[in-house]
């Protein structure tokens, strides 16, 4: 059973023409199922847990970034992650802004997410982990000032650029390779002054007494902040032009 979590922000009329296109679709190919609307649900964990366990095969994510954020929080934090592994799939139909998760994944618009849906291609892939979130692709700091503590050493940057860990790549344009089958997080150290440092490593220390890591671009989190990698934690329904092997 098809279970599709509708984000808040697809209540606005502007989305009513894609979201009528996408039933249709999904009902032509045989997948419609139940639609859980979050407008309104006080307990999103406790909501998708109960779906689970009522028996869906195939959770879906219809929104953007923030809503594939909040069902991997919703389910994996419980003891109900161990049937999640083993048995359901996370989807996702993008609409509107922010689906770079999607991009990642070989989705890149509603109608072709119905498609890949009934294609049911499958990847495990490693997770990220930042204090107490999940992320998929990745989470970024503003350099100056921080300071990365990776085993038994420490890097100090005093430029100013940006820093990412990197799980899975969300945009071509990188020139770097990320694996989010390799148990490993990628680490790209880029300043205005055009100096590239790249690293790996299985957990890192981050600190800045300034700056929030940002998370999957929507959740900010204070640090000093403890972020590792859980090796092949998720089952997701990719596209044949998905960002990685």
């Amino acid at each position: 059973m098809h279970v599709y979590v509708y984000d808040d922000y697809l209540n606005k009329n502007k989305f009513n023409r894609i979201i009528n296109r996408v039933e249709i679709r999904l009902t032509d190919l045989g997948l419609n199922g139940k639609i859980l609307r979050l407008a309104g649900i006080k307990n999103i964990k406790a909501a998708i847990q109960n779906e689970i366990r009522l028996g869906a095969k195939t959770i879906v994510a219809v929104g953007n970034n923030q809503t594939v954020n909040k069902i991997i929080g919703a389910i994996i934090d419980d003891n109900i992650y161990g049937d999640f592994q083993k048995k359901t799939l996370l989807g996702i139909i993008p609409i509107g802004e922010d689906n770079s998760i999607a991009a990642s994944f070989g989705i890149n618009n509603p109608e072709d997410a119905c498609n890949i849906l009934l294609a049911r291609r499958v990847e495990k892939i490693d997770l990220g982990l930042a204090g107490n979130h999940y992320f998929l692709n990745e989470a970024s700091i503003q350099s100056l000032g921080t300071t990365l503590e990776i085993r038994d050493y420490s890097v100090e940057t005093t430029a100013r650029g940006e820093i990412k860990i990197i799980n899975l790549l969300k945009d071509k344009s990188e020139d770097i390779k990320s694996n989010p089958h390799d148990g490993l997080l990628d680490v790209l150290i880029r300043t205005r002054k055009k100096d590239r440092t790249y690293l790996s490593a299985k957990s890192l220390k981050i600190s800045n007494q300034h700056e929030k890591l940002i998370v999957d671009g929507v959740m900010e989190i204070n640090t000093p902040v403890e972020i590792g990698i859980l090796k092949d934690h998720v089952n997701i329904i990719v596209g044949k032009d998905r960002m990685f092997e």
